[in-house]
């Protein structure tokens, strides 16, 4: 293949939503039925009128709200009792950053710190938080490997929790 070839393929794959888009209102005549109309209804137009364009799908019309049904709690794909504990965003209890987690997100209630579970894994402490659902963003120290650790407001909050041996589900 020439050179020329290939870059053609990789602005293709690059670029080809946008083509899509694009092709949609420049080549395909039924995208826009309106525009045949909007000049056939006033043929003497003087150069430069403007004529409206209306789209009756875009008009304001009274919006109905859609109701969808509501999921029932997420079963756990399995349960594990180990330690847990509680940090907050002090300088001594975590890196240069204490406020943005491992993920590059902010810190929050319902952050959870882990080094043995993948970022972005959903879990919940039924014994302590029932349904609440704490997504793990952050990670521990090294040694920590079998040790969840939930993210705290303050660090008295943090020192009321404690260290807790609690069973967590994995959703």
């Amino acid at each position: 293949m020439t050179i020329i070839r290939l870059l053609n393929i990789s602005f293709y794959r690059r670029y080809r939503l946008q083509l899509a888009i694009i092709s949609l209102f420049v080549v395909v005549p039924w995208a826009l039925p309106q525009l045949p109309v909007a000049a056939a209804a006033s043929p003497a137009l003087e150069v430069g009128e403007v004529v409206p364009l209306v789209i009756p799908f875009l008009q304001a019309e009274p919006v109905v709200a859609l109701h969808f049904p509501q999921a029932g709690p997420r079963l756990a794909r399995y349960s594990i009792r180990l330690p847990v504990t509680a940090y907050s965003s002090t300088p001594d209890q975590t890196d240069s950053t204490p406020f943005i987690t491992a993920s590059g997100t902010r810190v929050r209630w319902g952050v959870a710190a882990a080094n043995f579970l993948p970022i972005g894994t959903k879990v919940r402490l039924p014994d302590n938080y029932g349904d609440q659902v704490f997504v793990v963003e952050d990670r521990m120290n090294a040694r920590y490997d079998t040790h969840l650790d939930i993210w705290m407001e303050t660090r008295a909050e943090a020192k009321q929790w404690g260290f807790r041996h609690t069973t967590i589900e994995v959703l």
